[in-house]
């Protein structure tokens, strides 16, 4: 019998427990440890976050599914691996505390076989002095942000039928974040929002990003075909921006925020303030510092984990300027090199390097995205890897041989512009491969006929019915299986 424990239910924590449960008997055990009881679809936060969705419509309990399918649930934070075990056992365990109301401060150690941590990413507010809820600032990131966040939008639009002018700023809050697509998501949901109240002419609103360019979206932006011709996310992301009379902060990194106005410095060296009646700020992400130990209780933290806290896998992360970098670079099976039964999949993995191009202000703050790691290629990672763990739980291989190198993999993103399923709005955007691979592809990287990006209402619709289809496959239903990560 052998025990499999899943750090984290989100996106790839989530489906990898699934399909372990799925894939083997039941004498091993499939065991899921995070510290939240509810199930949320990312995605839709976006829509609670300007009063479209209510928090239940975008989560769910987790136990009852995973009782339905068999998956020993823990309600508990993961806080330390041990992957050789110590003096009293050889196997590897990891040390939780218990968040469950029922349990919670009690602390626990749990052995397993394999471990697969999809804790997810640290919201580093700290980053920026007086970002995040706890500071001038809001957050869609969760569920419970978001509520907050369409209650303060309500008061910005009160305002502004009362004739107050009202400056919006939405977009990153460092220089490293990651998440872009998801500042433009909220952007463009807000600026609908303030049309469809009327209200839009007495509203400033500006997008403030560490991106380059427009269109970025932290992957170094996006060529493809359209009538004939090679266009890019720049050209139209920028109309975008010009048709619906947003403003564009661009290269820029936060230093600061105070009530009212923040405080940030541009690439080229120059620094500025920008006061604002609402902002909505994206923080940085770190892993979730966990720390590891060898078995004689040495801290083996620096060899297991990146300094951002996220978990080494098969990766090359030697240190190679842009014009080296290539698509081998990035992992393929998410192992640890250092332990065979420790695998890092979604946020909490740490990749080899950026997507888009790395850049420095002449002072040395960073400011350019950091990949993002979320979505399709997130499930995609978990469904591998709970492929591999079983077929060497059962004796089908000895090392994984199923791979989800995003290096390798498409992925589509549909970007909500607008919520409404007769004004709504959004881009629909493909890319293959999700990060470049100049070798196959010279001259841009990716497949010019599978990256696409479009807008319009049929957008809307597509995102709507992935979050009811999503929804769907995530609570385990009949059929769950059969829908794509």
């Amino acid at each position: 019998m052998a025990r499999v424990v899943v750090l984290g239910a989100g996106i790839s924590g989530h489906t990898a427990a699934l399909h372990l449960r799925r894939l083997l008997d039941k004498q091993h055990e499939v065991v899921v440890v995070s510290p939240n009881s509810q199930w949320n679809w990312i995605p839709s936060n976006i829509w609670v976050g300007v009063g479209r969705m209510k928090p239940s419509q975008v989560t769910f309990p987790l136990k009852p599914v995973y009782d339905k399918h068999g998956v020993d649930f823990r309600q508990a934070k993961a806080v330390a691996l041990h992957p050789e075990g110590d003096e009293r056992t050889s196997k590897g365990y990891v040390d939780v505390v218990y968040t469950d109301p029922a349990r919670a401060g009690e602390t626990q150690s749990i052995e397993y076989d394999y471990v697969v941590n999809a804790t997810g990413p640290k919201l580093n507010f700290a980053a920026t002095p007086g970002l995040g809820p706890d500071g001038h600032t809001v957050s869609v990131c969760t569920y419970g942000h978001a509520d907050e966040a369409a209650k303060q939008l309500a008061g910005v639009i009160a305002k502004l039928k009362a004739g107050q002018r009202q400056t919006l700023v939405i977009g990153v809050g460092h220089g490293t974040c990651t998440c872009e697509g998801a500042a433009f998501e909220y952007t463009f949901n807000v600026e609908h929002e303030l049309r469809e109240a009327g209200v839009r002419d007495l509203a400033e609103i500006i997008y403030l990003t560490n991106e380059y360019e427009l269109g970025d979206f932290g992957v170094g932006g996006l060529n493809f075909k359209q009538n004939g011709f090679v266009t890019t996310s720049k050209l139209w992301t920028e109309s975008l921006f010009k048709e619906r009379g947003v403003k564009s902060i661009l290269r820029a990194h936060v230093q600061k925020v105070e009530e009212g106005r923040l405080f940030y410095e541009t690439l080229d060296g120059s620094a500025d303030t920008l006061d604002f009646d609402f902002a909505m700020l994206l923080p940085p992400f770190r892993g979730q510092d966990l720390q590891a130990f060898a078995k004689d209780g040495s801290d083996i933290t620096a060899t297991v984990f990146a300094p951002s806290g996220f978990l080494k896998v098969d990766a090359d992360y030697t240190a190679k300027p842009v014009d080296e970098w290539k698509a081998g670079d990035w992992p393929s099976t998410y192992v640890s090199p250092s332990y065979p039964n420790v695998f890092g999949v979604g946020i909490a993995f740490a990749p080899p390097h950026p997507i888009s191009t790395p850049r420095k202000a002449p002072n040395g703050t960073v400011i350019s995205p950091a990949p993002p790691r979320t979505g399709m290629p997130s499930g995609l990672m978990g469904r591998a890897v709970a492929m591999n763990i079983a077929d060497m739980i059962t004796g089908k291989s000895n090392t994984p041989q199923h791979h989800a190198s995003m290096a390798e993999m498409g992925a589509a993103c549909v970007a909500s512009a607008g919520a409404g399923f007769t004004k709504g709005s959004a881009a629909s955007m493909t890319m293959y491969p999700v990060v470049p691979d100049y070798d196959r592809f010279p001259g841009y990287g990716r497949s010019l006929t599978e990256t696409t990006g479009e807008i319009g209402l049929a957008g809307h619709w597509m995102k709507h019915l992935l979050h009811v289809m999503f929804i769907y496959k995530a609570k385990g239903k009949l059929g769950w299986s059969m829908i794509p990560e």
